[in-house]
């Protein structure tokens, strides 16, 4: 007759419930903690600026494992004292899945980013905000990393400029960005997205400013289609970048509803 053994039990021990053997055999794609908010220091081509992130990190869980262990991750980040960068997420995400006993591992890092922007005839200065999305991901081996910028913008129509005896309608931009690797900083995305709009936001504007900023824009009027294949053509033209993907949506003033496009690379997304 064969006896199942029961594991000793160290009197006053806590028992790890987690770390049982889970029989129902099916594997978990991603398990981790999200909305996690943090104060980080983020690093963009030199330059450290102090704000906060909300946190969102998973592994892959095997089919014989019951649970993994979530304070791990907490422990992991409040541990950590590099500054948050695309360049620093792979090292970050090895040694999240070291800790976890993983093969596969994701991370991700939303944060508010500020621009100080100079007004463009008074020269007064202002922080634009932008959000920020930096992610890493482990799989098979090969770690692939991705900063996505949300960059407001404003863009005039074409149509109603040359049909109206009165001006023209223009509404506020939302373009979103994202590129692979670590060709392209966060500033650099926000320069590149802001130089293909009508005209740019700024926080704070005078007068004379606001004349500038209206009336650049009615010169340089743009549909939405227009937007969204000029900056897709400058990431096309940058080197060192791969995959990417544009979206651009406006918020039209003259209508109830979006005007919308996307573009997106061919390659290494769906390899």
């Amino acid at each position: 007759m064969e006896w199942e053994v029961t594991p000793s039990i160290v009197p006053g021990a806590i028992e790890d419930v987690q770390a049982q053997r889970d029989e129902r055999r099916m594997s978990i794609d991603a398990v981790g903690i999200s909305r996690l908010k943090l104060p980080v220091r983020v690093e963009d081509a030199g330059d450290i600026q102090h704000t906060v992130a909300e946190v969102r990190c998973a592994v892959e869980l095997p089919p014989e494992r019951r649970g993994t262990h979530m304070s791990r991750f907490v422990a992991l980040l409040a541990d950590e004292q590099a500054p948050v960068s695309s360049s620093a997420l792979p090292a970050l995400l090895a040694a999240m899945a070291e800790r976890l006993e993983a093969r596969a591992a994701e991370i991700e890092f939303v944060f508010p980013f500020f621009v100080r922007k100079q007004a463009p005839v008074s020269g007064v200065v202002s922080p634009m905000d932008y959000e920020v999305r930096l992610s890493a991901r482990l799989w098979g081996g090969v770690t692939r990393t991705t900063t996505q910028v949300t960059v407001p913008v404003t863009s005039l129509c074409p149509c109603s400029k040359e049909i109206s005896a009165y001006g023209a309608h223009n509404q506020r931009s939302h373009v979103n960005v994202s590129v692979d690797g670590t060709a392209c900083g966060i500033g650099d995305l926000v320069a590149l997205v802001e130089s293909e709009a009508s005209a740019p936001l700024y926080g704070l504007l005078k007068r004379a400013d606001e004349k500038q900023v209206t009336e650049q824009a009615y010169e340089n009027p743009k549909f939405v289609e227009d937007m969204v294949r000029d900056v897709a053509l400058r990431l096309k033209a940058r080197p060192g970048i791969g995959h990417f993907r544009v979206e651009v949506e406006n918020f039209e003033s003259i209508h109830n509803h979006s005007a919308y496009a996307v573009i997106e690379s061919a390659g290494s997304q769906h390899e």
